[in-house]
């Protein structure tokens, strides 16, 4: 094993750090531009099978980038997107960014390093790195911007160079290194261990611009919120969100187990979309839609009392035209993806004749990262990890993803030799307690 990764796993300080030579390989989790057409014709499209882990030549260092030796990652869904070559194989995202020219040049490669999240060490920084230094615990914001854009600085989800990283930009978390701009770092709360924190901040910051931002559905004290998919990673922080802001969490989820886990969280109120009569096909069929968004307003005003004031949606297709008719009058859908599909139908009666608005949301920019984050320190938001993989078993953990088989986030070990590691701050999460930690967790710190 190579001295430099011996030491961050030992703990060392900055200068050993700092003195220590930068490996010329490390183990990632990555796909093969030669694999793009292996699911041609496959009804499943089985990331177990593309993913692979091995050994990648570790990048050259830009002057505003940081060289993270990531200590822990998670699944995100763009990596099941990155394993199955869909809506689009990323590589030609790679290879548009390499047409950059200049430090962009590298991302294009024959190989794509994946994850969106991670949690780690500084082991080196760029020259022109001013805030951040060697030994530093960090996070990483799912998001990269180009700060000398001018439209970043009003809000840097809107510049034209804002870019997914590890999706559509290489050399990502799931690995024992990582590149990252300087303007992607987040301090990383000190009471969490290394895999708590890696959960947080592609999930906790794109729910919070979604429901508190003023750039998303701006909820206010005493809002009814409907989120779908409660239970999985961005659902269970919004359900947080919701109850720390005053808000009525209406959380609808996949299967009875799931009901009582969002129960134990705190929603108001849990529905097994079961009770609603709804699959993934029946979103394009008009009368399926009207008749499953009357099914699940009964419910609603019978158990709560009033219609929602907000849909939380990133299902899609299956949902989005059920989202767009039981939002009450004035009402706001805010959306940040479509897992079952981007073709979305829906009465468009409803939202012009009853005056109720549509929200686009995209992850979220630094300073709500550094929003969200700051509940997560104070102890006001918890992680909502539910199992953790090991890094040679990327393709397992993706794949309880993609069959949507988890609840909350799926963690993944890189450096970090075993789950409990990276607590500085043992006082806090002494005074918080392991269960509130956990509040998904199978019980194992």
């Amino acid at each position: 094993m190579e001295a430099l990764t011996e030491a961050v796993r030992a703990g060392a300080g900055p200068e050993e750090l700092a003195g220590l030579p930068v490996p010329e390989e490390y183990l990632a989790a990555h796909t093969r531009v030669e694999d793009i057409g292996m699911f041609d014709g496959v009804e499943d499209k089985d990331v177990r099978k593309s993913l692979r882990v091995g050994k990648v030549p570790m990048p050259e260092l830009a002057p505003d980038e940081v060289l993270v030796a990531v200590m822990a990652s998670s699944v995100n869904y763009n990596t099941v997107w990155s394993g199955t070559f869909e809506p689009v194989p990323t590589f030609s995202f790679l290879k548009a960014y390499g047409k950059l020219g200049g430090w962009e040049r590298r991302h294009d490669q024959p190989y794509h390093v994946l994850g969106s999240d991670a949690a780690g060490v500084i082991v080196r920084v760029g020259v022109g790195v001013r805030r951040w230094q060697v030994g530093d615990h960090v996070l990483a914001s799912p998001i990269q911007v180009d700060d000398q854009e001018a439209t970043t600085h009003a809000d840097g989800m809107l510049g034209e160079g804002q870019k997914a990283w590890g999706y559509e930009t290489n050399f990502g978390g799931l690995a024992h290194y990582c590149v990252v701009r300087a303007s992607q770092l987040i301090p990383k709360p000190a009471h969490l261990t290394w895999e708590e924190a890696a959960s947080t901040p592609a999930c906790a910051g794109t729910a919070y611009r979604m429901l508190v931002s003023d750039r998303g559905a701006r909820m206010k004290q005493g809002d009814v919120v409907l989120i779908w998919g409660a239970a999985g990673g961005l659902g269970a922080y919004a359900v947080q969100l919701v109850k720390h802001g005053g808000g009525i969490a209406v959380g609808v989820v996949g299967s009875e187990e799931k009901v009582q886990a969002l129960r134990d969280l705190g929603c108001d109120l849990v529905i097994n979309r079961r009770e609603l009569g709804i699959g993934d096909d029946d979103g394009s069929d008009p009368d399926k839609v009207i008749e499953a968004g009357k099914r699940l307003g009964r419910i609603i005003r019978r158990e709560i009392g009033e219609d929602p004031n907000i849909v939380f949606e990133y299902v899609g297709r299956a949902t989005f035209g059920i989202s767009m008719f039981v939002v009450r009058r004035g009402g706001v859908v805010v959306t940040c993806g479509s897992s079952s599909g981007y073709q979305h139908q829906y009465d468009n009666r409803y939202l012009w004749m009853k005056l109720k608005r549509i929200v686009g949301s995209h992850a979220a920019n630094l300073s709500e990262q550094w929003e969200s984050n700051r509940l997560i320190e104070m102890g006001r938001i918890m992680p909502i990890l539910s199992t953790v993989y090991r890094l040679e078993d990327i393709g397992d953990a993706a794949r309880l993803v993609q069959t949507n088989g988890h609840m909350g986030k799926i963690g993944v070990l890189c450096l970090a030799s075993e789950r409990g590691l990276g607590v500085t701050d043992r006082a806090k999460r002494d005074a918080i307690g392991e269960r509130r930690l956990n509040p998904l967790g199978d019980g194992r710190a």
